[in-house]
């Protein structure tokens, strides 16, 4: 009896070893902590991964492209279409916390379609701080308005392209109806008020008495300027538009110059392989691309020599293309005009739809402050 318990035992022993041996063995049923922390885990991973690859989301702060998106708009932007880039910096995904002076090789994949004319798009803004990677400058939103090599002039805040009109032509301005700027709206009599119920009907929420009792300057879309101009105490509704002044109070691109935001111009955008004449004229203007963007050292000499790493040159040839931006709310935006160019490799991606959007200065109730016409809605 002791002998054959033995053998059992010595039995059980080897079948143990045998399925240790053959990883057999009956794992542990994870706990719920444990299976909480794993879907966590895949989710940020699927979710990093994502908006690295496919698309991005982002907030809209500024007033800067109103009427076409507003203040509070949540919007999916996607890297597709121009193609995505891969990182240029290790660092905590969703916030700025970034190993500092570790810049990634990176490149930019094929996307399905180029940047076109009119294209709402995300890129770092190029003024951020000149020691910030690419990928850790703040992000803006703002149109194509000038495309690489294109010569651009605004003439009374009509834009026009290679000597031609561009604006104000409904066949080629998809966003003519969202897009506001100031107008001065002429009173017959320095009496009459605007009503605010009949300018809030037609999206007219600001206002502004002048130093002529006769005249009210307003923000506001075309269609809604018109509309204003039909009451009977208007006598006309002109937009405001700034001259060309050297002592303005603001700062325009490239600074030495005397444009007006309305004003502005002729000014030529580098593009990839576009050769230019290097004149003192435009010195100003494509030197800090030179050196911000492309990479190279560039001076004036006392003499009027322009060198490149210290070479002397009479042209330069630009190694990626740009572009010149500018807000749908023309008048209260910071773009192109004020800062310059934007180039390719800021590009981040291009705007698509809005998918939620917030008015916190609405309704007191919560429920109120969400704009549910404008969730899910295409960006023009």
């Amino acid at each position: 009896m002791p002998e054959s318990l033995g053998k059992k035992e010595r039995q059980k022993r080897r079948a143990e070893r045998a399925a240790q041996r053959s990883g057999k063995r009956e794992k542990k049923k994870k706990g719920p902590l444990r299976e909480w922390l794993d879907a966590i885990v895949f989710a940020i991973i699927f979710m990093v991964i994502m908006r690295t690859v496919f698309f991005d989301l982002f907030q809209i702060p500024t007033p800067s492209m109103e009427k076409s998106l507003l203040v509070g708009d949540y919007i999916v932007v996607s890297k597709l279409h121009y193609g995505m880039r891969t990182p240029m910096t290790i660092g905590i995904p969703f916030t700025q916390i970034y190993v500092r002076g570790l810049d990634l090789p990176w490149t930019r994949f094929p996307g399905f379609t180029e940047p076109k004319r009119f294209d709402a798009v995300v890129f770092n803004w190029p003024a951020d701080e000149d020691d910030k990677p690419i990928d850790r400058k703040t992000y803006y939103i703002k149109r194509l308005i000038g495309m690489p090599s294109d010569t651009l002039e605004i003439i009374d805040k009509i834009v026009h392209v290679n000597g031609d009109t561009l604006f104000f032509k409904e066949t080629r301005e998809p966003f003519k109806d969202t897009m506001q700027r100031f107008w001065y709206v002429y009173k017959e009599d320095p009496r009459m008020r605007l009503p605010s119920a009949r300018l809030e009907e037609l999206g007219v929420s600001e206002h502004w008495p002048t130093m002529n009792p006769t005249v009210v300057r307003i923000q506001a879309t075309d269609a809604a300027a018109k509309a204003i101009e039909a009451w009977e105490y208007v006598t006309a509704v002109n937009p405001v538009v700034r001259e060309p002044a050297v002592n303005r109070t603001y700062s325009l691109y490239p600074p030495s110059s005397n444009h007006s935001t309305d004003n502005y111009g002729p000014i030529t955008i580098p593009g990839k392989d576009l050769t230019v004449d290097l004149t003192l004229e435009n010195w100003p203007i494509y030197e800090p691309v030179i050196t911000k963007f492309e990479g190279h050292t560039a001076s004036l000499s006392s003499d009027s020599t322009f060198r490149i790493n210290g070479e002397a040159r009479d042209t330069y040839t630009f190694a990626q293309d740009y572009f010149f931006v500018m807000g749908d709310n023309r008048d209260n935006s910071e773009d192109s005009r004020f800062w310059g160019f934007v180039p390719m490799d800021h590009v981040v991606g291009r705007a698509v739809a809005v998918y939620f959007s917030w008015n916190s200065e609405g309704s007191p109730f919560i429920l109120g402050q969400i704009r549910g016409k404008r969730m899910f809605r295409a960006i023009q």
